[in-house]
């Protein structure tokens, strides 16, 4: 999911509550409701609205087009443009109504039937309802689809399957009943059906805004959410602005809001300090105690729920040949990595998915850090003396990976003392991704936010085979193990959480065992905003909807 200069403002923030809770399934109750900016309005008081805020992240988005990427910096800001037909708590990731008011599921969980909301309208003026819902599915869903541009549409297939009559493909169809109901078929049932919905990369978009723009919509975004997109300097800024039409009652608070770019992180920090930006991401961990210390700032954060991890490209040599992912995992301290660049904010990890969530396999035994043992394993596989190869290295600082520069160094150096070189690469943000998911890689640096709360968005969506197809894989090992994908679709397939639970565990013993990855960190992100920032609680998905903001005098 990654501004402007201005003179003066005051400090805003945001309600958006976090925690971590397994989406859960029925109704519920009904949610509460390119031109360079040079100055910036100030606010009434905590209660009255109005006002600018700027947040300033270390990354531009790629698009604007929620259906159509995959990155945090990216879904951040279409999160506030755009409305999904359920969203999550406030507090965590139960699933709440948005676009639809109710939703109910046939006993065998292949049909979904949502009630939407009437009376609303998209940002351009044309209508929501069930055929924009169908309209949008369709596009994302069927290849052949006229309006299925703007990019590899990545997530659907992580998270259905498959496109429209693929092999393993979820849904089958979306159909509009009424203008206020639409119908989900399923070839098989998903467990986690609502929380998949419920992610902001499945957002509604005004279909005649699509229609118009076609693969330019990611540059003129139309939604029904909280903010109007205004305009996008590359590398600099987005600037939204209050949708006075908006369905929650009483929201948005404020009347802008921007997504500045500051790509270091230290520069980010000076610039909070200076009045020059409102909140700002990626803070490092090494920095929280000067924001504590300081009365006009404060520290936030956002609880972990996510993964930093290397990955070694299990079809190239040498890294198809088990023993030697097993040697480079026992090579990397990781509690020394943790100790030097995450300041207390981070935990070592030893499976793919974070403690907290259903399933995980506390029982497995992490490899231990040892080079002796390591160096013998790569004699075994072939490699008495080692061998030489290219290390990518993340080029910018991401929750799980504060400093990854020096976090490559780090486990260069680990690396050297088995005999094994490494040439660390390094190129831009947009083009490293690419080029992962395309398997162009030998291994490298990367990590994942988690989406809705359930191990399915980690486990399936990293390294399940479904995923490991170039050029869109997020299985960026491209690992492949069948019997890991019978015990993960299985696991999909079963509303029971208990017999879900004992799949996630036995799938992670298989995970352990093959080592496509080494998972490295569990961290918890810190934020930081001026004092005056009230009830921002930052969301455990890493996407904060800023409807409820204020700024305070």
């Amino acid at each position: 999911m990654n501004k402007p200069k201005r003179t003066s403002f005051i400090i805003a923030s945001a309600l958006l509550a976090t925690s971590l809770a397994a989406a859960g399934c029925g109704g519920g109750d009904k949610a509460a409701g390119g031109s360079k900016e040079t100055t910036a309005t100030t606010g009434d008081s905590a209660g009255g609205g109005g006002g600018t805020l700027i947040y300033a992240r270390g990354s531009d988005s790629t698009s604007l087009d929620p259906q159509n990427v995959t990155d945090g910096e990216s879904l951040k800001v279409t999160k506030n443009i755009f409305d999904t037909l359920v969203d999550y708590k406030k507090e965590n990731t139960e699933i709440i109504p948005a676009l639809a008011t109710e939703w109910k599921s046939s006993p065998d969980g292949k049909t979904w039937t949502f009630t939407l909301r009437d009376g609303i309208k998209f940002q351009d003026g044309t209508n929501f309802d069930a055929d924009a819902v169908v309209f949008n599915f369709e596009r994302m869903m069927d290849k052949k689809n006229p309006y299925h541009t703007g990019g590899n549409f990545d997530y659907f297939p992580s998270m259905f399957g498959g496109f429209k009559g693929e092999k393993g493909a979820v849904i089958k169809e979306v159909k509009a009943l009424d203008k206020t109901h639409v119908q989900f078929t399923l070839n098989t049932p998903l467990a986690p059906f609502l929380a998949d919905v419920a992610m902001p990369c499945f957002a509604i978009g005004s279909p005649k805004a699509i229609k118009e723009e076609k693969d330019k919509f990611g540059q003129h975004p139309v939604g029904t959410g909280p903010f109007k997109f205004v305009s996008w300097n590359a590398n600099d800024s987005i600037t939204l602005q209050k949708n006075d039409g908006y369905w929650e009652k009483g929201a948005p608070k404020l009347d802008k809001l921007i997504f500045k770019v500051i790509p270091d992180n230290t520069a980010r920090l000076t610039a909070l300090q200076n009045g020059e930006i409102d909140v700002m991401d990626g803070l490092n961990p090494s920095d929280v105690p000067t924001v504590k210390s300081n009365s006009k700032l404060q520290v936030l954060y956002r609880p972990s729920n996510n993964i930093g991890y290397l990955s070694f490209n299990t079809t190239k040599k040498p890294f198809d040949n088990p023993k030697v992912r097993q040697a480079l995992y026992m090579a990397i301290n990781k509690p020394a990595l943790v100790s030097a660049f995450y300041a207390g904010l981070g935990e070592p990890a030893k499976n793919p998915m974070p403690p907290s969530l259903l399933g995980y396999n506390n029982d497995v035994k992490d490899y231990p850090y040892d080079p002796a043992a390591a160096k013998k394993l790569l004699a075994e596989a072939g490699f008495p003396n080692g061998f030489s190869i290219d290390f990518w290295a993340m080029p910018k600082a991401r929750p799980y990976m504060p400093q990854p520069q020096k976090i490559a160094e780090a486990i260069q150096g680990d690396f050297n003392k088995i005999g094994v070189k490494t040439n660390i690469v390094n190129m831009e943000w947009a083009t490293y991704v690419k080029k992962l998911e395309n398997g162009e890689h030998t291994m490298a640096l990367f990590g994942w936010q988690g989406d809705n709360g359930d191990p399915d968005n980690f486990l399936y969506v990293l390294l399940d085979q479904d995923n490991a197809k170039p050029p869109a894989a997020q299985n960026v090992s491209l690992y492949k193990n069948q019997k890991l994908h019978d015990i993960l679709i299985k696991a999909q397939t079963t509303p029971d959480n208990k017999v879900r639970e004992n799949l996630y565990k036995q799938a992670q013993v298989l995970i352990h065992n093959d080592a496509p990855m080494v998972p490295l960190v569990h961290s918890k992100e810190a934020l930081a905003a001026g004092a005056n920032v009230k009830n921002f609680i930052p969301h455990m998905t890493g996407t904060d909807k800023f409807t409820d903001v204020t700024i305070e005098k």
